[in-house]
Formats: structure tokens, C-alpha cells, sequence
């Protein structure tokens, strides 16, 4: 019996193959030889050093001319490389040459900080910052938040075992996802002045320690999870940790569908919090506020990158703000307008009252607005402002949403994350206790 495969199809296996264990090799190399103590590359050193410099604006660098250093272009480079000396008008500047006066380049880097060096001792007292930094604690801090809004707002009783253990085991878990994500950018991190001060960048970490880290922390949140709320949420915790890690992170380098998938993974930690409270199932509600987090991320992250354009651009990725400029506004006002319409929509599903259509529309005309400003005049001002707006329109928005939360009274006897709850019956001028089973859908009156 032979077996003919084609070569198109033997191709696919093998890169499948590849980008499967891709993530086992680096944390092999990790292990065996960290950054920091590898052979130094001084041909990239000195390639990072040319391009951290920001180019001035035209008409603060007339006659001044940026040249590359000559010689040893390894980390021994001339310490004037930090400044560009302008000579007399008319007479371009040259790199090291005496002049009259000194520009000095933006967010250059100091030579001395080129060279490799080994990671220091690992001081148990400064591990709890060094993990918070690791896991994005403020980033952690609003999936967490996001997870508890679709916990309260979904229709069943509130349990506060639940409700700690969805707290703690999301927040594990999301600190999971970041540490792996850093893990995996160390490169590209290094060549942004936003990132270059992360932990694993630093050295502050070696990169074995920030994968154990992930590892402990998937596997305690997700168990955590499983055994307090319950599988279904375990597997959303899981399925968003996959996707960051294993989809959003590699797709940043390849193409701008990856503010797409990172949208979804913002949307699915109220999914987590419905389906903790409400013991595995998933209403219209659950949706709707999925939805919500959804079109939130479109202005929130579009207007945040389109300032850090360059510092994108130097480390390779493909963000719309980079590539797709104009995509980039239009994307940001559809799905500000999007987010009125996600808004009028919650009263008709019988999750809020009406009441919430008409307080929220104020907060995303304004939302809308300043979208609309951004996609005219897209320039850093109104990009500064729209992102800005965006960390106050989420919390305002979940806050009206749960005070103008429809209380339902049929669901109100039914089974919350523990499976009974307790309703009282008094036929004839007195209280009864009386326990409702999960497959009773009426309370007794």
C-alpha cells in the first residue's frame, strides 16, 4: 500500500507543524541560553541604535545631516553618536566633529546600555512588583472589572464564593496570557520606548521565570475557575488564553485583521461572568455586553495607536494605524456609531430598562463626536482626547447599565452558580421556606 501526497499539501503539514511547536522551541532556548547572556550581534545592536532616533521635524533640521558611524559598528560605538553637531550655516552637520551646537536625538539610546550583560540575582522582596509587571496588572485589572459587570448583570442571585473565585481565577489567567505575551515580543519590545522597560526587557526576569510564571498561573486560575464557578467558564478562560496568546500576538506582525481578534478577546470576560453566575449558560444578556466590550476597543485602541505610529512602525507591526490609516478613523467612527445602536438594543432584549437607552445615548453621541473629530482632523490632539474619553465611557456605561438592569421575577427562584435558591410562600398569613429545584421554572406565591 503506498500513500501519494501532493506537494502543496506536504508543504501545509509542515508549517503547521512548524508554527505548533515554534512556542515549545523558544521556551527551550530560553532555558538553555537567556537573552542577556547570549553572544552579542553587534551589526543589530548598532541597527537598533540608528533607528531608536526619531527624525525632527523639516524646519528644525535644516542643514543638519545625520551620518552613520564609521568603524566597529559593535557596542563600543562613539558615545557622540547621542547628538548630531551642527556647523556653521551652510555646512552640514557631521556625528562627532566639533561644532557650535549640540541636537540632541529623541529618545536615542545611550551607547553604554548596548552592551550584554548577565541577569542579577532575583530578590524575593521585589517578585510581587516584578509579577505585576509581568501579568499588565492595570490591563488584568479591567478584564477582571469587565468579568464582574457581566457577573451582576446577569438575572440569577449573586454568590460571593462565586463571585471571588471568577475574580481571582480570570485575573491568573489574563496574567497568563500578558506574561506569554511578553515572553514572545522581547525582541520587538526592546525597540519601543513604551515597552523597552518591561521586566523581560530589562532583564529584570530571565525568561524560563516569566514562562513558569504563565504556566503556574494558567493552570491555578483555570482550576480555580472550574471548581468554584464552573466548566463552562474554565473553558472561556482557556479559549481567551489560547487566542492571545496563539492569535493575536503572532497576528500583530502579519496583518491588521489582529485588531479584530483582539476585540473578541476583550469581549469574552463578561461572557465568563454570565456564565459563572448563571451556571454555564448563556443569555441574550451575555451577548449583548460581549458586544459592548466589542465596538469599545475599536476608538479605545485606534486612537491610542495612532500616536505610537513610529514606535509600531520600528518594531514591525501591523496595526491600521500604520499600514491602513484612513481604515483606522473610519473604524473607529462605525463602531462608535455601532455603539449607540448596541445600546438601544439592550432595553428590546429585556436586559435593562428603557431608562439606560436614554441615559447612555448622551455618553456615546459624545463618544461619536469625538470619533468624528479624530476621523476629520486625525491628528495627535484628536486622538489624544478620543482615548482619553474612552477610559471614562466604559465604567460610566457599565454603571448605567446595571442600574437600569431589568430585574426579572422569574428568574429570580431559579438556580444561580450553586444550584438552588430559596423563595417564600405564604398561603395562608404565614412564611414558608421552601427550596426550588433547577427544573422548576415558576416561584411559589
Amino acid at each position: 500500500m503506498t500513500f501519494q501526497v501532493s506537494a502543496p499539501r506536504l508543504s501545509g503539514l509542515v508549517n503547521m507543524a512548524y508554527r505548533r511547536y515554534f512556542l515549545i522551541y523558544r521556551v527551550g532556548v530560553a532555558i538553555r541560553q537567556p537573552y542577556s547572556t547570549r553572544a552579542p550581534h553587534h551589526g543589530l545592536a548598532a541597527a537598533a541604535q540608528q533607528r531608536v532616533a526619531k527624525i525632527q521635524p523639516k524646519e528644525e533640521n535644516e542643514g543638519v545631516t545625520v551620518l552613520p558611524p564609521t568603524g566597529n559598528l559593535g557596542p563600543r560605538i562613539n558615545e557622540d553618536v547621542s547628538v548630531v553637531r551642527q556647523g556653521k550655516k551652510g555646512t552640514p552637520g557631521r556625528v562627532g566633529l566639533t561644532g557650535e551646537r549640540a541636537i540632541p536625538l529623541h529618545d536615542a539610546i545611550d551607547a553604554r546600555e548596548l552592551g550584554w550583560k548577565e541577569y542579577g540575582d532575583v530578590r524575593l522582596a521585589n517578585l510581587p512588583g516584578q509579577y505585576l509587571m509581568l501579568g499588565k496588572f492595570r490591563l488584568t485589572a479591567l478584564v477582571v472589572l469587565t468579568s464582574l459587570g457581566g457577573y451582576v448583570m446577569a438575572p440569577y442571585p449573586l454568590e460571593v464564593g462565586t463571585l471571588l473565585a471568577l475574580a481571582v481565577g480570570t485575573g491568573l489567567v489574563s496574567s497568563a496570557a500578558n506574561a506569554v505575551n511578553q515572553f514572545l515580543e522581547v525582541p520587538f519590545d526592546a525597540q519601543m520606548p513604551r515597552t523597552r522597560n518591561r521586566v523581560l526587557v530589562r532583564g529584570l526576569l530571565t525568561p524560563a521565570h516569566a514562562m513558569g510564571f504563565a504556566l503556574g498561573s494558567s493552570l491555578l486560575g483555570s482550576c480555580i475557575l472550574w471548581v468554584f464557578a464552573n466548566p463552562a467558564t474554565a473553558c472561556l478562560g482557556i479559549l481567551n488564553l489560547f487566542l492571545y496568546t496563539s492569535a493575536y500576538t503572532p497576528l500583530k506582525r502579519i496583518t491588521i485583521a489582529n485588531t479584530w481578534v483582539g476585540s473578541i478577546v476583550g469581549a469574552i470576560p463578561p461572557l465568563m461572568g454570565w456564565a459563572a453566575c448563571s451556571g454555564g449558560s448563556l443569555g441574550s444578556g451575555a451577548w449583548l455586553m460581549a458586544a459592548v466590550l466589542y465596538a469599545w476597543q475599536f476608538p479605545h485602541f485606534n486612537a491610542l495607536s495612532w500616536n505610537l505610529r513610529q514606535e509600531y512602525s520600528r518594531a514591525g507591526y501591523r496595526m491600521m494605524a500604520v499600514t491602513h490609516p484612513e481604515l483606522c478613523r473610519r473604524t473607529s467612527l462605525r463602531y462608535s456609531v455601532g455603539m449607540i445602536a448596541i445600546c438601544l438594543a439592550a432595553p428590546m432584549l429585556e436586559v435593562t430598562t428603557w431608562t439606560f437607552a436614554f441615559d447612555s445615548l448622551p455618553l456615546n453621541m459624545y463618544l461619536t463626536y469625538l470619533s468624528w473629530r479624530f476621523y476629520k482632523d486625525s491628528d495627535s490632539r484628536s486622538s489624544r482626547k478620543l482615548f482619553r474619553f474612552t477610559l471614562l465611557h466604559l465604567p460610566v456605561l457599565m454603571l448605567l447599565m446595571l442600574i437600569s438592569k431589568k430585574h426579572h421575577s422569574d428568574a429570580s427562584g431559579t438556580l444561580g452558580a450553586e444550584g438552588q435558591a430559596v423563595a417564600l410562600s405564604s398561603p395562608s398569613n404565614h412564611l414558608e421556606l421552601k427550596s426550588v429545584m433547577p427544573s422548576e421554572k415558576k416561584i411559589v406565591s
